[in-house]
């Protein structure tokens, strides 16, 4: 069992210290979950859970085993209807768009498990991502018409983008089922930003890492957030990779919001401590 004061480990040296913190204002954030609950049969895993993310913002939605984590992700990419709450994506009711609609209003995701397609080139898992965005139909595409040509043009571009920001250059011709599991997780990311976001929800995205490739990640993450002004929601275990990346941490224990602060706040939250070094579930997210 851990100790209390190792329990969260702050940020490392990698981090920009002087980086303008953007914490969710009165303004109208990018998004609002408002008092979602989430009921399985005789299991609430949700109970009336609120956070925000502003426009640029990395949030860090944290929890023991079971805590509701990544229903709350499902929720919010439409896989689950929530029992009730609402959720908003700038203004506008998330409930409102068909499921198949999530990602053309610009939100992005990534999963726990990498999810590529294995056999295919880093750039074609890339393209798969870019081209979800474009406006072009097969028909255009296959004529060549102007409007096609152009969007291939702005496809090529954003994917060569994606790769430099990531450091995938080396890699663009290789198969993605045969690159350390470090890349595969880097590429899936690359596939979510070439489809140009407003907000991506990272589910666990250095579960199974080495320390070396976390280093790797949180070094393209400090040149995605200077190259882009995107949001993230990360739901992630590893607290050193959260104490580095976030501005703003939500904690759920069994379904419920038990804290919500600064990083720095949040390491030193006796509530949070104790959820940790106990008093969490062990069921399954």
């Amino acid at each position: 069992m851990k100790s209390d004061e190792n329990l969260f480990v702050g940020p490392t040296e990698g981090r920009d210290h002087g980086q303008e913190m953007r914490t969710v204002t009165n303004s109208t954030p990018l998004l609002a979950v408002q008092q979602i609950s989430m009921q399985f049969g005789g299991l609430r895993a949700l109970d009336k859970v609120s956070l925000q993310v502003a426009e640029g913002q990395v949030v860090g939605l944290i929890g023991p085993n079971g805590s509701g984590k990544s229903t709350l992700i499902n929720v919010l990419s439409r896989i689950y209807e929530p029992t009730e709450g609402r959720v908003e994506f700038r203004g506008s009711d998330l409930a409102s768009v068909p499921v198949h609609g999530v990602a053309a209003l610009g939100i992005a995701r990534t999963f726990q498990n990498v999810r590529l397609f294995a056999t295919m080139s880093v750039r074609d898992n890339l393209i798969l991502g870019a081209v979800s965005a474009t406006k072009a139909g097969f028909v255009t595409a296959g004529l060549g018409l102007p409007s096609a040509r152009k969007e291939e043009r702005a496809v090529n571009a954003a994917i060569e983008g994606v790769a430099s920001l990531l450091g995938l250059e080396p890699y663009m011709s290789r198969v993605a089922g045969d690159l350390p599991y470090g890349l595969q997780k880097l590429v899936e990311l690359g596939r979510a930003l070439a489809f140009e976001p407003r907000l991506v929800l990272l589910d666990e995205p250095v579960a199974g890492m080495n320390p070396g490739e976390k280093q790797v990640l949180i070094a393209a993450f400090d040149r995605i957030r200077k190259a882009r002004n995107i949001s993230f929601l990360l739901v992630e275990h590893d607290m050193n990779f959260v104490m580095n990346l976030t501005e703003y941490l939500y904690v759920l224990d069994f379904g419920k919001l038990i804290a919500q602060g600064t990083p720095s706040e949040i390491s030193a939250n006796a509530r949070v401590i104790e959820a940790y070094l106990g008093g969490g579930s062990n069921a399954e997210n």
